[in-house]
Parts: C-alpha cells; sequence; structure tokens
C-alpha cells in the first residue's frame, strides 16, 4: 500500500463534497454535531487474538487510513473536521500511521490512549450529537447509529466523487495484476492454493488486506458460487477456472470476475466467450434514469437466449425466459454496489428514507434494485452455471424434455461461468473500470 492516495489534488473537493452531504443529512435528522468512530479491534470468543481490522466506512467516507484503529473524528457542519487519533506508546504493535497528506483538509490531534480520544473527541459536543460507531457501548455521547441519519447517508454514498473513482481505478489495476499472475498459473496447472498466492503476490497484497476473500475454483468448484476452499494438490485435468478476487486501494474496492476454459476449442470455451460478449453488449445499454432491476432482467434473457443458441435449451429465446426455463443457470443478482464496501450499503434504498424496495420474487437474490445515477459505481456480473442442487429438479419435472441433458452433463464438470465488471456510470454511458485496467496492463506488457 503507498502512503499517499491517488489523485490527492481532488481529496479537498472530495471532504467539501462529503461535509456537504453529512451536513444536509445531519440537519434532516435534526443533529448538529456528530462523532464518527473508527472501531476497535474486537477478540475471537475466548481468545486474545482478534480478526484483521475493518475501519468504519462512515469513517472512511471522510478518511480511509486503513491503520486508524480507536481513532474519532469530530465534525460539526461549518466547521473543519478534526481527526483525534489514537498513537498509543506499544512495543508489542507499531502505532497508527498519521496521514499527514490529508492535513490540509481535516485537522489532526494526537493523543497516546483511547480515553484521551474519547474526552477530547467529546468535549464541547452539543446536546444534540449523533455517534456513528461499530459499537453500541463506544463511551461516547450522543444518540448511536440513529437509523434516519444512516439511511440517508447510506443513500448519498453510492455516488462517487472524483477522488473516490480514482482509488477505485487504481484498486482495479492491482485487482488485474494479480487476476493475470492467476491466469499464467492455471496454465501452468497449478493447484487453487497456488493460483490464489499467485493472485496475492501479483496484486501486491497480504490476505487480510483484500477486500473480500477471493474465489479460486478449478472444475467443478466454479460451481458453488462464493466457493471458500483452497485444494492444495491440482486435480488431474484442469478443465475450468474461475477467479472472484479484488483489491483495495485506500479503502476502496474493485471485485472482478473472470472465467476460463482449459480447452479454448470446447464448448464451454465457446460459451465463456459468446456470455463476454453479451455482458459487454449489456454494459453498453446503461444509462442514467433506468432500473438496474430492469437490467437484470435484460440480462436474464441474453442468458437464455445464450443457453438455446449453444442448445443447451431446446425452445425459443423468448420462452426460455418467460417461462423462466433458464433462471437455474443465473442463480444470483446482475451485480451490486461497490465502494468502500465490496457490498456497499443501501442498494435497494427507495431515497434517503430507510425504505426498501425489495427485489423481484423471480430475482430474489438481487442486491440492487435503485433506479440508475450518474457517478454510481456497481458491478454487471452474468453467470452461467451447471449446478446440480438447482438442476436434478428440473430434470425430474414436467419440462425436462425441453433442456439438453447431454450437454449440460458434459459441462457439469466446468462447474460455471461468472464475467465481472466494474463500471461508472457517467452523463450517457459507463466508464469500465476493469476492462480499463486489463487494457492498460495488455499496453504495458506490449511496451
Amino acid at each position: 500500500m503507498t502512503t499517499t492516495p491517488t489523485a490527492l489534488s481532488t481529496y479537498a473537493s472530495h471532504v467539501e463534497h462529503v461535509a456537504s452531504i453529512w451536513s444536509a443529512c445531519m440537519s434532516n435528522s435534526d443533529f448538529d454535531a456528530v462523532l464518527i468512530d473508527a472501531g476497535e479491534h474486537t477478540p475471537y470468543f475466548l481468545d486474545d487474538q482478534s480478526p484483521p481490522f475493518r475501519l468504519n466506512p462512515h469513517f472512511g467516507h471522510w478518511l480511509p487510513e486503513a491503520t486508524l484503529v480507536g481513532s474519532v473524528i469530530a465534525f460539526r457542519p461549518g466547521e473543519k473536521p478534526v481527526l483525534h487519533m489514537l498513537s498509543e506508546a506499544d512495543f508489542w504493535h507499531a502505532p497508527g500511521t498519521k496521514p499527514s497528506w490529508a492535513e490540509g483538509s481535516i485537522a489532526i490531534e494526537i493523543h497516546h490512549d483511547r480515553a484521551s480520544v474519547i474526552e477530547a473527541a467529546s468535549r464541547q459536543m452539543p446536546a444534540r450529537s449523533a455517534v456513528i460507531s461499530p459499537s453500541a457501548d463506544a463511551a461516547l455521547p450522543g444518540t448511536t447509529n440513529p437509523t434516519n441519519l444512516l439511511a440517508a447517508l447510506h443513500f448519498q454514498r453510492a455516488r462517487k466523487t472524483p477522488w473516490e473513482i480514482a482509488q477505485m481505478r487504481q484498486s482495479s489495476k492491482r485487482a488485474v495484476a494479480g487476476h493475470l499472475a492467476a491466469e499464467a498459473a492455471f496454465r501452468d496447472q497449478r493447484s487453487e492454493f497456488d493460483i490464489a498466492m499467485a493472485f496475492l503476490a501479483a496484486s501486491r497484497q497480504m490476505a487480510t488486506e483484500q477486500p473480500y476473500s477471493g474465489i479460486v475454483a478449478l472444475n467443478e468448484h466454479a460451481g458453488v458460487l462464493h466457493y471458500q476452499h483452497y485444494d492444495r494438490e491440482p486435480p488431474e485435468v484442469h478443465r475450468s477456472f474461475l477467479i472472484d478476487a479484488g483489491a483495495s486501494e485506500f479503502g476502496y474496492a474493485s471485485d472482478i470476475t473472470r472465467t476460463y476454459a482449459g480447452d479454448n476449442q470446447s464448448a464451454f470455451a465457446a460459451l465463456i466467450d459468446d456470455l463476454d460478449r453479451a455482458q459487454l453488449a449489456l454494459i453498453d445499454t446503461i444509462a442514467p434514469g433506468m432500473s438496474y432491476v430492469e437490467l437484470h432482467d435484460s440480462m436474464a434473457a441474453r442468458i437464455a437466449a445464450l443457453l438455446c443458441e449453444h442448445e443447451i435449451i431446446n425452445t425459443s429465446p423468448e420462452r426460455a425466459h418467460d417461462e423462466g426455463l433458464a433462471d437455474a443457470f443465473f442463480p444470483h443478482g446482475l451485480g451490486h454496489l461497490i465502494g468502500l464496501q465490496t457490498h456497499d450499503v443501501a442498494g435497494q434504498q427507495r431515497g434517503p428514507e430507510p425504505d426498501i424496495s425489495k427485489p423481484p420474487s423471480r430475482y430474489e437474490a438481487l442486491r440492487l434494485t435503485r433506479t440508475i445515477e450518474k457517478d454510481q459505481v456497481f458491478t454487471i456480473e452474468p453467470g452461467i452455471y451447471f449446478i446440480p442442487l438447482l438442476l436434478e429438479p428440473i430434470r425430474a419435472g414436467e419440462s425436462a424434455g425441453l433442456y439438453n441433458w447431454r450437454a449440460i452433463d458434459a459441462l457439469m464438470p466446468c462447474g460455471g461461468i461468472r464475467i465481472e465488471d466494474n463500471v461508472v456510470v457517467g452523463d450517457n454511458g459507463c466508464s469500465n473500470l476493469t476492462r480499463e485496467a486489463f487494457a492498460s496492463a495488455a499496453q504495458g506488457n506490449a511496451s
């Protein structure tokens, strides 16, 4: 991790934007000040060890420095935010990193114990103060995690500033370096464990620094959507490889998935290529004002058409989609908001209030149901899977005759396909952070 974020020149504008959002949300919720707690280490049950620290994303919205454990930001509208930084004198652990690069936008006060942080941050807080903290008993004065304020803040966070997008562009480049190394390890017939290690080394991150635990799946394991194990020994045959892995740059995530065939001349390889083209064609249709639910439905129709074209379903594309004959091959949502969290908050909120818009029952796994807006960043990740748990009931059902079970059984050992890009919505279309990163890497290799 670098010590200074990308595009530092736009950080001041980012903080001004965040301050304006928070000021408006606080005013609407009748709060005059807020204390934002970075969070503290929470030990495992009956243990003195803790899981890797994850910064409170509300703290990160102002200042995404992952080492600021136990610190607090105090903010009053119209005033400069103040970071009360915990820097303990401790020979067991290194102190947090002072974010000197942020001092033009955020005042910094250093404290040497948590009690001093709390005392200084709480000083002169007005009666109507809010506390945003991972802990319900953070010992800070004010109303902790008020529902209406949180909902309003979550809703606004979907639209990213130029500074945030710059961090996500950099995290995409970091992840793509890992993806390219992982594909090379797959072609070299390596194990899932070895491929995962190749990804981490090339993306220059520790496993605990990833925004989410990466998925490295060979053969039928690609049919387990969140496959979580790494075989230490390679399989006898490398039929397929699915990698869903990202990187983080100053707290901002990338989330990228690619699928490869062991035999580039196989029916599975052809299906990968066609899904890739369909995904790009769908991305070309994205514009502000569209419904993400309708976008998912459009992708589902494209997948139904592909399954008919590849003679996996033996009927018309229209019937395959309208009657849900292809739904078992694409059982998850098309995508989700992404930013400070891999699955960023408020994907189903109707507006700044806590009300949500649930996905339709047919697409109940869909995490994003909002209207598409400029400056939103989200994923587009269609998939086609051959999952016995979902397909066996169909094989035994009334519509079984509409499926080509010989083709399905031949593809079952490959598990499935997922292709995931991260896109930024513009005025008339999208910037594809993922494809840009792959293109940049290819250009760099060519030179």
